[in-house]
């Protein structure tokens, strides 16, 4: 197997990514330690997670039944709230539990005469919709009366904390679910909250939204498995012939590998344990920015002619190990923004001033990336390298292509989280991460194919070829004919150093540029 034919079976083993899925999805434990309510409205609020749960119509003592567990749920007021209540008194304080799927959103509060929404039920508001004042106005869904649901938990006398009874809620139709804690009591400001609930599926603990990612994650894992064998396959029987963007390609493909493994691994351990170790996910992450980066400088180095028209980036060499930290560093800190402790099936939003220097360096990358490679065409053009040119050319085609879909698909994910507040539609948004990786993945068996390990590798890297040697180049660069070979190596000889590349002439191009 050559890897022309690597070409078509990778790209088409990555294709069936989006059909090899099925149906369950997984939850996660959510831990809260002395989490404060903040103030929303006439209400004192916590969010306690939101995720996409998928009902098997399992018995809930099944042990792949979908539920909702309450576990040592503990409110903390303040002690001046406690100390304003009598040692004898019975209930000194409401705190409520409200369980509802996103259809149901707006079965949560109501308007008085067309006023501001509230959450908690107001003198007005008792008279029109019926609920009882100081606490939280709830109507039923139309699918299940007792749906949203709700936990009462009252404090007694003047105690500083009560347990919320532990409770296991059973899910009978798959949807995205969200969990408050909300409290009316305009005296329990400053109220916190410990403890944990579990949110499981038959799966495991993943989220629902992360669940199918484990499954691509392994598919990825195995697609860059085997460009890895064919590769090493060609680099090891030509390695006395390898150019050093060959050993970059090499090393791309390992990182690749090696981030699909983590991220296939990081999963499982959150599937099992239903937590993710911050130091776990950051080193998963950070091995993705490295390969990231340097998947982007092996492009920009390719467009400069790095290792084909030129030995060396001279000059520019400082310019781009500088951009590729600077990439580095903002990819990073992205990727922790939106990774690290995650758990909530709300897609990661990461703030503004992470989101804009990642986008703003991947703009002048490619900017940078397109002026060399016009450069470099030229300077091929000038020399009548047809077949250099002709590989040049298809990986510019190549580029623009990934370019314009990347484009296409941003202003699709725009348009679909624009149109999703809510992430109804969760079962799906796991497109929208593996689909970066699919295009990467796919550019890179692009550069493998074009710049495939073979016999006249280094014997033609440099070469400045004259319009009657294009027929021998051909042969050579795709057939890796060794008798064609040794014809171009007396030729070298009797052409002498003037036709082969000068690095004073490269110099003074960087200088230059």
């Amino acid at each position: 197997m050559d890897l022309r034919r690597l070409a078509v079976l990778a790209a088409a083993l990555a294709a069936l990514a989006g059909g090899w899925w099925g149906r369950g999805a997984e939850a996660s434990i959510h831990t809260y330690d002395r989490e404060p309510f903040r103030e929303v409205g006439n209400a004192f609020l916590l969010s306690g997670g939101s995720e996409g749960i998928v009902a098997d119509g399992a018995d809930l003592a099944a042990p792949g039944s979908s539920f909702i567990k309450f576990v040592n749920v503990t409110f903390w007021r303040t002690p001046e709230a406690a100390e304003s209540h009598a040692k004898m008194a019975h209930s000194t304080g409401l705190v409520q539990a409200i369980l509802f799927e996103a259809a149901d959103r707006d079965n949560i509060g109501g308007s008085a005469y067309g006023g501001q929404r509230s959450i908690c039920c107001t003198p007005d508001l008792a008279k029109l919709e019926g609920c009882k004042q100081g606490e939280v106005i709830r109507r039923p869904s139309s699918d299940d009366p007792d749906w949203p649901y709700v936990l009462d938990t009252h404090f007694s006398a003047n105690h500083l904390s009560v347990k919320l009874e532990d409770d296991q809620v059973r899910v009978t139709k798959t949807g995205m679910y969200n969990l408050f804690f909300i409290s009316c009591d305009p005296k329990l400001r400053g109220l916190t909250m410990s403890g944990k609930t579990i949110w499981r599926n038959p799966g495991g603990y993943l989220p629902g939204r992360m669940a199918p990612l484990m499954k691509f994650y392994v598919l990825m894992s195995l697609a860059y498995l085997l460009v890895m064998i064919v590769w090493f396959s060609q680099y090891i029987r030509f390695w006395r012939d390898i150019l050093p963007i060959q050993n970059w390609i090499t090393l791309v493909i390992a990182l690749g590998l090696f981030e699909m493994t983590l991220w296939y691994f990081e999963y499982l351990n959150f599937n099992s344990s239903g937590v993710r170790p911050v130091g776990i996910t950051t080193w998963v992450v950070t091995v993705g920015a490295i390969r990231k980066t340097v998947s982007r400088l092996l492009i920009l180095s390719i467009s400069m002619g790095y290792g084909v028209v030129r030995p060396t980036l001279g000059g520019l060499t400082s310019k781009v190990l500088l951009l590729g930290l600077t990439y580095f560093l903002a990819s990073e800190m992205l990727d922790i923004a939106e990774n690290v402790g995650t758990i909530n099936d709300i897609s990661g939003k990461a703030r503004l001033f992470l989101v804009l220097p990642d986008a703003f360096l991947d703009a002048f990358l490619i900017l940078w990336i397109f002026t060399s490679l016009s450069r470099t065409l030229e300077k091929l053009q000038a020399r009548r390298s047809s077949v250099k040119l002709d590989i040049y050319r298809k990986f510019t085609n190549a580029l623009a292509i990934s370019v314009i879909a990347s484009v296409a698909w941003i202003g699709y994910e725009v348009y679909f989280k624009a149109t999703d507040p809510f992430s109804e539609r969760w079962q799906s948004a796991w497109i929208i991460t593996a689909f970066w990786d699919v295009l990467a993945f796919v550019l890179l068996v692009v550069i493998c194919y074009l710049w495939a390990p073979s016999q006249s590798s280094q014997r033609y890297a440099y070469s400045g070829e004259a319009a009657d040697d294009d027929d021998e180049e051909a042969q050579s660069l795709t057939k890796g004919d060794g008798e064609v070979g040794m014809v171009k190596i007396d030729k070298d000889r009797n052409v002498g150093a003037s036709n082969a590349f000068s690095l004073e002439d490269e110099a003074e191009e960087d200088k230059r540029e």
